[in-house]
């Protein structure tokens, strides 16, 4: 069976982003360009992994490599819902993340689960000489998608997939777990209403 490498490099657009009512929510990922949408769907702790880690990566880029970082800009970014249709090309095992020195750009590659996997596997910043050829990996034969993005883009998503983790249903008070419209046994009531 063929695999196939999404790439883009740069996207027009690449966001987190969710299908469904909070509860129920669908994670994706979603690269446009090049008249090409592809969206790759993951696990809302995937998202928020990845936000923190691409976090760490463009502070190492910063401290090793001297890479200028953007200011936080929480009010301007896209915060626009997903672009439609939402066809889940596959679903994410592996995220890698690294740091191409070269053209000072992030680069992610989200890659589809294997046999048994689903785990998060983050790069350190790598002075990435060889940007062009595939790292031997033994899970050649899976899809992925790739994306490439300057640190302005970077801080971007990182500032949106925070974002649409957080829109989820609020946390108990008390427990700390997701509150259902419905309600919510509270462990720390023993189940019972006050």
């Amino acid at each position: 069976m063929t695999h196939q490498v999404h790439a883009f490099e740069p996207p027009e657009r690449f966001v987190a982003g969710t299908v469904g009512p909070p509860g129920e929510r669908t994670f994706f990922l979603q690269a446009r360009g090049g008249g090409r949408l592809v969206s790759v769907a993951l696990e809302k702790v995937q998202v928020s992994l990845l936000a923190e880690k691409l976090e760490e990566l463009l502070s190492e880029a910063q401290r090793r490599f001297g890479v200028d970082l953007p200011e936080t800009t929480p009010a301007a970014g896209d915060n626009d819902p997903l672009d439609t249709p939402v066809d889940e090309e596959f679903r994410v095992g592996t995220l890698g993340l690294a740091f191409d020195v070269d053209t000072a750009t992030v680069v992610i590659e989200a890659i589809a689960v294997g046999e048994a996997e689903a785990e998060v596997e983050l790069g350190d910043v790598e002075d990435d000489e060889d940007a062009d050829e595939e790292p031997d990996e033994p899970d050649e034969d899976l899809d992925r998608l790739r994306v490439r993005l300057t640190p302005e883009a970077t801080r971007a998503f990182i500032e949106r997939a925070r974002r649409v983790v957080n829109a989820g249903r609020p946390p108990c008070p008390l427990c700390g777990q997701p509150l259902d419209p419905a309600g919510h046994l509270c462990p720390r009531h023993n189940g019972y209403h006050r």
